[in-house]
């Protein structure tokens, strides 16, 4: 079968190339359906498997060597994506080339990678100064601003680092870290909330927390429970990992905190030998955490000079986006969002002989799913009463970076947006009864899938891991912080055969195939599978854009109060 597909992909390239290159520059008015024609069209509310099939051959194939974002097999995996939406006669909703809307939105990205021998970590104390090793003692990522950094400045320990007044959880209060290195604990107290938690925990938020503040460095120490999920050592694996963002008009990377211009990551052994000099041993810190106790902050009697060298390289990558305009007059004004992230990691640093991370279903099976699901919607009579957005996204596995762009500079009106359907990772090599919707408790979604489910005779459970925040982890969490109500749809662990553990299915993925060349069309897919995931795909977005109202968050939800006001 590997052989036998690869030549009609080497062909389909090269067509692709040719033939959807003006997709993407120029658009493709050309291709749009009227009303009429749409009408009188022939068509079927089914799925067709072997379209999801025939994508996911093309998306996984080593000649894309694994749609890195930047990378030429990103940018063909792009041109076939919109050379699909074209087919189907979906509106181009890219950005404007010569008068003439594209399918593609050009995303500038800066990407930075360290330069290994630069990083140091100086100490002076008032009991003895030292030198902690890069990276045995800690670890320091690259810098998207400076290509050169060196800061000397004195340390505060501000236990989580965590600004959460709704939590009623402040670290900060009583603590001046004007022009100051904080040192932060890794995580967050166990009585928060998970989905909540995860948020206000995150590293781009307390890095927020801690530049508002004044700081001008961020030191994070690991914590025994960390090191048990996480270890340390295993951080070595990404020390010649790039960082990448995407790049604002005025220059600047976003979700970038300038102001903090120096940063590491401290093993447990480094963090006992810097507090041994505090008013606190970090022993009796980290005993606190057992007790589910937020350590208070304190002055660390200590200046460490903090060195490090970037690199940097500037890249673009596309968003593929089109529209299936809505029949009301009035709602097709609003938009349903199905996104699905075209790029996955690339080429693996790995002596073995296959290197390439294909992402067959990560994520060339959302996708797949996602174009199948368009065709779907532009094969009806007569479309849906609101608009329906199909956004393949670029830089997923960077940060999610391409659908924080598209939320932040959509290509419909600001506001326009009403729910968003985020396509990742479907598993499907098994036949599953249910579905999981992360984060549809948090709005009037939850009603909408569960009626949209059921017409597929399938049920929507509830998350079975709320305490891995996978509300918080793909795509769809762009649009939440714009305020849009949001789910994460994937394949639930109930199977239809009872001799299949669902649960057991997805571990072993994770634990085998995860982020790894073993990712391709060689894995025992059920095409089933895909048939069902589309069809529920299909239900949930048919209910969505012909529901009277817009979907809301619930009343007094924490993601609504936070980002919808």
């Amino acid at each position: 079968m590997e052989d036998y597909m690869k030549r009609p992909i080497n062909m389909l390239i090269k067509t692709t190339f040719a033939a959807a290159a003006s997709v993407l520059v120029l658009g493709c008015s050309a291709n749009y359906q009227s009303k009429t024609d749409a009408a009188n069209a022939s068509f079927t509310a089914a799925p067709n498997v072997e379209n999801i099939k025939s994508h996911m051959h093309f998306l996984a194939d080593d000649l894309l060597e694994g749609r890195e974002t930047g990378s030429q097999g990103h940018e063909i995996a792009s041109l076939y994506i919109a050379g699909e939406f074209a087919k189907y006669g979906l509106m181009p909703a890219g950005d404007e080339v010569d008068g003439k809307t594209s399918y593609v939105q050009r995303i500038n990205f800066r990407k930075g990678l360290l330069v290994q021998e630069s990083p140091t970590f100086s100490v002076v104390g008032p009991k003895e100064s030292f030198e902690l090793s890069y990276p045995d003692d800690f670890l320091s990522s690259p810098d998207l601003v400076s290509t050169q950094s060196d800061v000397t400045a004195p340390l505060v320990f501000v236990g989580y680092g965590i600004v959460a007044p709704n939590l009623n959880h402040d670290d900060y209060a009583g603590l001046d870290v004007e022009g100051k290195i904080v040192v932060v604990l890794s995580g967050k107290p166990k009585s928060f909330p998970s989905e909540e938690g995860a948020h206000v925990a995150s590293g781009s938020e307390k890095s927020k927390y801690a530049a508002q503040r004044g700081a001008i460095g961020y030191i994070t120490l690991t914590t025994p429970s960390n090191e048990k999920a996480r270890p340390y050592k295993n951080s070595l694996n990404y020390i010649y990992s790039p960082r990448m963002r995407w790049v604002q008009d005025d220059g600047v990377p976003a979700n970038v905190e300038p102001e903090l211009k120096a940063g590491a990551y401290l093993s447990l052994p480094a963090a006992e030998k810097l507090f041994a000099q505090g008013p606190t041993p970090i022993a009796d810190i980290f005993a606190q955490l057992e007790n589910d106790e937020s350590p208070k902050g304190f002055d660390l009697p200590i200046t460490v000079n903090l060195k490090r060298e970037t690199t940097h390289e500037d890249l673009s990558s596309p968003n593929v986006i089109g529209i299936l305009e809505g029949s009301d007059p009035i709602l097709k004004n609003e938009y349903v969002v199905f996104s699905a992230h075209s790029d996955h990691i690339g080429i693996a640093k790995t002596v073995k002989k296959d290197k390439i991370n294909n992402g067959a279903m990560d994520n060339a099976s959302g996708t797949s799913v996602l174009m199948e699901t368009a065709r779907m919607f532009a094969n009806l009579p007569v479309a849906p009463k609101r608009s329906i957005i199909f956004i393949a996204v670029t830089g997923e596995e960077k940060g999610l970076l391409g659908a924080d762009y598209y939320a932040r500079n959509p290509t419909v009106p600001v506001g326009s947006m009403v729910a968003n359907v985020n396509l990742d990772m479907p598993i499907l090599t098994y036949e599953f009864a249910d579905v999981i919707a992360f984060g549809a408790n948090h709005s009037s979604m939850k009603a909408s899938v569960e009626a949209a489910v059921k017409n597929v005779g399938l049920t929507l459970s509830d998350d079975p891991w709320p305490e891995q925040n996978l509300f918080t982890r793909s795509d769809h969490y762009s649009f939440v912080k714009q305020g849009i109500p949001a789910v994460f749809l994937v394949p639930g662990l109930q199977s239809k055969d009872p001799n299949i553990d669902g649960s057991k299915v997805f571990g072993e993925f994770l634990s085998t195939n995860y982020h790894k060349p073993g990712d391709d069309m060689s894995q025992p897919f059920k095409w089933e599978a895909a048939n069902t995931f589309t069809e529920v795909n299909f239900q949930i977005g048919l209910a969505l854009a012909n529901q009277a109202k817009k979907p809301s968050w619930n009343e007094g939800d924490f993601f609504g109060e936070t980002f919808a006001k």
